[in-house]
């Protein structure tokens, strides 16, 4: 059991690490620090739900609509598209004084943005539905399968509420609008970037 939830918090941790839309997001808005609560729990929660289906099998719905990947891709690629040309228009802009003073959007249009590109990220439903779900495949007994997916969650609860809270680490760095420009000029880039893998 000790080493099915071992398992899944590795591989579950593992997976989300890598640098992507909503983890830049979350970055931006722990050094804003605001909101920061909330959308861990938003982030975290929404990856639960996705895990938790992939162990049970969500493989099936999709066998049932070949093409909802391709429609997920187009969407999320469209929003990536939209979201950083957002940003890069921010750094263009140069008006970081809510930022540096500690303010950001309000606390729904925060949580919408993070909804968005959580659940329009293809990439999401590969890494949570596709290969955790394969990988809990291995643990033919549902305790061990449900301890898989408790380890794999219990990663996404730490990787992002680490991140956020660890973001005001940074705070002192981003004091001024030069390096809030540096910021959203990378995400946006980030996100372009994202959105190009998504589409070829």
């Amino acid at each position: 059991m000790f080493s099915a939830s071992i398992t899944g918090f590795i591989t579950g941790f593992s997976l989300i690490l890598a640098i992507g839309a909503q983890n830049a997001f979350v970055l931006r808005q722990g050094l804003a620090r605001n909101h920061v609560f909330l959308l861990c729990l938003l982030c975290a929660g929404s990856d639960a739900l996705l895990i938790a289906a992939g162990v049970l099998g969500f493989g099936v719905i999709v066998e049932l609509y070949p093409l909802l990947p391709q429609i997920m891709t187009w969407g999320g690629a469209a929003f990536l598209i939209v979201y950083g040309a957002i940003r890069l228009w921010a750094a263009y802009k140069g008006e970081y004084a809510m930022q540096i003073a500690g303010q950001s959007a309000g606390l729904w249009a925060t949580l919408g943005t993070a909804a968005a590109l959580t659940w329009l990220n293809p990439h999401v439903y590969l890494d949570t539905l596709g290969l955790i779900g394969a990988i809990s495949v291995q643990y033919g007994d549902v305790a061990q399968k449900t301890v898989f997916g408790i380890g794999a969650i219990t990663a996404s609860f730490v990787f992002f509420f680490s991140l956020g809270y660890g973001a005001r680490l940074l705070a002192p760095v981003m004091q001024s609008a030069k390096a809030w420009q540096i910021l959203d000029v990378l995400i946006g880039v980030v996100m372009w970037l994202l959105a190009f893998k998504l589409l070829s």
